[in-house]
């Protein structure tokens, strides 16, 4: 299955890091998603060009409406985040899509699992095959605030 043929009509997938709207993406996550509202601008320059980036598009226009990014080593390990429908582009199964197309894109790395955070959207990602850490106590994290 092509990662294309998962999204809706309409709409094309791409992993090409130089069609991403950075100006898009900067403004949709700082301004509208919990997770990084206030994140500066540099912060994601950097995020973007550390990681493999997905962005949905308007077939005609070209126009991106989707974004999403995973920082992996390609081998054992992916981190998905940043996961983003533009509000005028919701309701479309575009969010549900997208991240089926990054597990599709990523199955043949052979990874031991993909991991994410999410605050509000389990059941989507439930439906997708993400389950809750089987082992959560063995899990830490190091925040730096």
């Amino acid at each position: 299955m092509s990662d294309e043929s998962i999204l809706p009509e309409g709409y094309e997938l791409s992993v090409d890091p130089d069609r991403i709207d950075v100006g898009r993406v900067h403004q949709w996550l700082s301004t509208d998603a919990y997770w990084a509202i206030g994140r500066p601008r540099e912060k994601q320059e950097s995020a973007i060009a550390g990681s493999l980036n997905f962005g949905v598009y308007e077939a005609g226009s070209g126009e991106q409406v989707a974004y999403a990014r995973v920082v992996t080593d390609r081998s054992t390990f992916a981190w998905l985040c940043d996961v983003y429908v533009d509000r005028s582009a919701r309701g479309k199964g575009l969010g549900t899509a997208l991240v089926a197309a990054v597990r599709e894109h990523l199955r043949p790395y052979g990874l031991r699992r993909i991991l994410l955070a999410t605050h509000d959207a389990h059941g989507v990602y439930a439906r997708l095959g993400f389950e809750p850490l089987a082992k959560p106590d063995q899990w830490m994290a190091l925040v730096f605030e």
